[in-house]
């Protein structure tokens, strides 16, 4: 019987690295490709004798492959955060994660533990999303207020930085955009007019000719609604293109009330605030940046998970946006518990047959909506099935073109040649392939043709490809994919850095260490 990937030490706990290891490159790597790849996911899931129950409840671990004249060393070491070391100082889960609920310390007396309860809600900084630049510094992330800076080098823990001390937000998402000067975009929620919830569109300028901390320098862009007063959508990413932000507005909410108030009493975690909206669909809300105005448009369409925008560009009065969704209103995240993702095969394939199933697909915005016939196809770009429709009620109805679709297939955790084609017109997008939720495969995807090409090898699991564009090349795919891989079923240097061609996911090479590595979610290249 096959078992699940994550019933193996892939997904338990893993100790640090006091040293960088050396690896067994096997193949030649570019002469050109120098740098580190840089990467965040969990790697503790107990505390003492108290487990953590859901897979983005691990505490925070950063992981480096460095790549020098052909040669390749990997280390890690857990960030430590408030949450790491307040839990390895007490042998216990201390602050709420985002499926485990913490307690009061069972060594206090009766009236100490009542009243920690009260003393409100304690927000964790467990930064074990992703990683990026702000300026010249790095920080990890998760999606509260909290971010946390670390040394890309020796992946020290430098400080904690509380965005609420700058802006009007009460987290942001671990997706920022940043452009090529080094601006920084990001989106959270936050409470607008009249104490309803809304959503902040928030800018960090590069770094400043007094080198001085950028972060400092934040402010708000744009504000956009929320289509419910106290019950703001879970956001995980955004989109951006040239003179555009796009925001979309899941079914899946955030109970605010349940949030404020059974928290501190019951011990709630952040799962049991979220909720899904049946009846409101999935909206499109559109902003431009400079000046930074909310644009009315009321598009709609049906309902749809997401947390992966893959690109958006504009094209002759269009925008095109291209996501990564999962159909319906029920929240994707209740099938990540650890005790799901630890069955046997058979029971994980069940779950997934249960829940929503994954699609990309291509949604065009049309932005002159003046004037135009009820009932009338508003898109004319000719190379797209996507449909806008203007309603009686002055709402436009999206439908989209879909670019992949399989049963239980997944194309997520997407990457593109970013620095060149980020909120431009594009060819190629690159994705982890997940077969019932599980990373089995790395996927290229023409969005144009449709077509794909698939590197995929028996008890083996990727993580997200990051692209690395070959030194001045022209082609948008010249370049490699950088993932690491883990089989855990093998003799012998279980885990390695995979590298491959980007343009036809042929091995270039891989860099193997003797040493399991865990999951991990996203992650950046330092050149």
């Amino acid at each position: 019987m096959r078992y699940c990937v994550f019933r193996s030490e892939k997904i338990s706990s893993i100790s640090k690295l006091n040293e960088p290891i050396p690896a067994v490159v096997v193949g030649v790597i570019p002469e050109w490709l120098g740098g580190s790849l840089l990467r965040l996911g969990p790697g503790l899931f107990e505390v003492g004798a108290e487990p953590f129950y859901h897979l983005f409840d691990g505490q925070a671990l950063m992981h480096k492959f460095d790549l020098k004249n052909g040669h390749v060393t990997y280390y890690r070491k857990f960030v430590k955060t408030d949450a790491y070391v307040r839990a390895m100082t007490e042998k216990r889960v201390v602050i709420t994660e985002f499926g485990t609920a913490a307690y009061p310390d069972p060594c206090k007396n009766i009236f100490s533990r009542f009243f920690t309860y009260f003393k409100g809600i304690e927000v964790t900084d467990n930064c074990l999303v992703n990683v990026y630049p702000v300026g010249e510094d790095f920080y990890a992330c998760t999606e509260t207020n909290y971010i946390t800076k670390v040394d890309p080098d020796t992946l020290e823990t430098l400080k904690r930085v509380d965005l609420c001390d700058y802006l009007s937000v009460n987290g942001v998402t671990a997706h920022p955009h940043i452009e090529s000067d080094g601006t920084v975009y990001n989106i959270g929620n936050c409470f607008g007019k009249n104490m309803s919830l809304a959503y902040n569109i928030v800018k960090i300028p590069p770094t400043p000719k007094d080198k001085s901390d950028p972060i400092a320098k934040s402010k708000v862009l744009v504000q956009l609604p929320s289509s419910e007063r106290f019950k703001p959508s879970y956001v995980h990413s955004f989109g951006m293109t040239e003179n555009y932000f796009v925001f979309v507005e899941t079914p899946v909410k955030i109970n605010l009330l349940k949030f404020l108030t059974a928290w501190s009493i019951w011990g709630t975690n952040y799962m049991d605030c979220f909720e899904s909206n049946e009846t409101m669909g999935t909206w499109f809300h559109l902003a431009t940046k400079d000046p930074a105005e909310y644009i009315e448009h009321k598009f709609r369409t049906s309902a749809f998970n997401l947390f992966h925008h893959i690109n958006s560009y504009e094209d002759d009065g269009f925008i095109v946006v291209d996501l990564c969704t999962w159909k319906g209103h029920e929240f994707v995240y209740n099938y990540l518990y650890l005790a799901n993702l630890r069955e046997n095969w058979e029971e994980v394939k069940k779950a997934a047959m249960r829940a929503p199933q994954p699609e990309v697909r291509r949604y065009v915005l049309p932005m002159d909506v003046h004037k135009v016939s009820v009932g009338k196809n508003l898109i004319s770009l000719p190379y797209t099935t996507a449909t806008a429709v203007m309603r009686s009620d002055g709402t436009i109805w999206l439908e989209p073109e879909v670019l992949f679709s399989g049963p239980r297939q997944a194309f997520e955790f997407p990457q593109i040649n970013y620095s060149k084609f980020s909120g431009k017109n594009y060819s190629y997008a690159y994705g982890l392939g997940l077969n019932h939720f599980i990373p089995d495969r790395i996927c290229k995807l023409n969005v144009k043709t449709k077509d794909t090409w698939v590197w995929q090898e028996p008890d083996s699991y990727p993580s997200e490809p990051i692209f690395v564009q070959t030194p001045d090349s022209v082609e948008e795919d010249d370049g490699v994919l950088l993932s690491i891989v883990v089989n855990p079923g093998a003799d012998q240097r279980p885990g390695y850095l995979l590298i491959l061609n980007a343009r036809d996911l042929t091995e270039i090479a891989r860099a193997e260490v003797e040493v399991i590595i865990p999951v991990t979610f996203h992650g950046m290249y330092k050149p």
